[in-house]
């Protein structure tokens, strides 16, 4: 991967809005290599990415009815169908009639859904482990501060609230 931040503390003092455009260029590049490690075998298993979506999303979100998961994929609910229809006969997913209306259809992880996604993320984490084996304890610990500004940033950001920053994890971090 191309690095494509400038010398180390130039950028940030003096073009905040260049480094920060540096920081989302090698943020989305890493998260794209990352996000295809793993996938790539599924994908040669004849599982699409499309479908690999779907079981995250299932993941993340829990069971739910199938006019949800079609708006969240932004497809008509025929196309939703279809494409459950396809990851149910691979068995990752189920759909189960809710008893009070019969109209209502949920879907939902299986644990094969579950097992398939837990290989991709040992197989992640372990590239991830590999990543941070080349760095040193100094570089380890500036990439965890980093981590933990930037989740509390998100976290604040998305719910409106002031982010204090955090000291390193050597000094009472919880």
């Amino acid at each position: 991967m191309t690095r494509t931040t400038t010398a180390t503390g130039t950028a940030p003092a003096r073009r905040p809005a260049v480094a920060k455009a540096a920081i989302i260029a090698d943020l989305r590049a890493s998260m794209a290599e990352l996000k295809c490690i793993g996938s790539e075998r599924l994908v040669r298993q004849g599982i699409s990415m499309t479908q690999l979506h779907v079981l995250h999303l299932l993941d993340h979100h829990g069971e739910m009815p199938m006019s949800r998961l079609a708006e969240m994929l932004d497809v008509s609910l025929s196309n939703g169908s279809g494409l459950i229809d396809r990851i149910e006969e691979r068995g990752f997913v189920e759909r189960i009639r809710v008893a009070s209306d019969r109209r209502m259809v949920m879907v939902r992880l299986t644990p094969a859904g579950r097992e398939t996604l837990d290989e991709i993320e040992v197989v992640r984490e372990q590239v991830l482990r590999r990543v941070l084996d080349r760095l040193d304890a100094t570089q380890l610990a500036g990439v965890a501060t980093a981590m933990a500004d930037l989740r509390e940033a998100v976290a604040a950001t998305l719910t409106g609230t002031v982010a204090h920053h955090h000291a390193p994890p050597s000094q009472g971090r919880d």
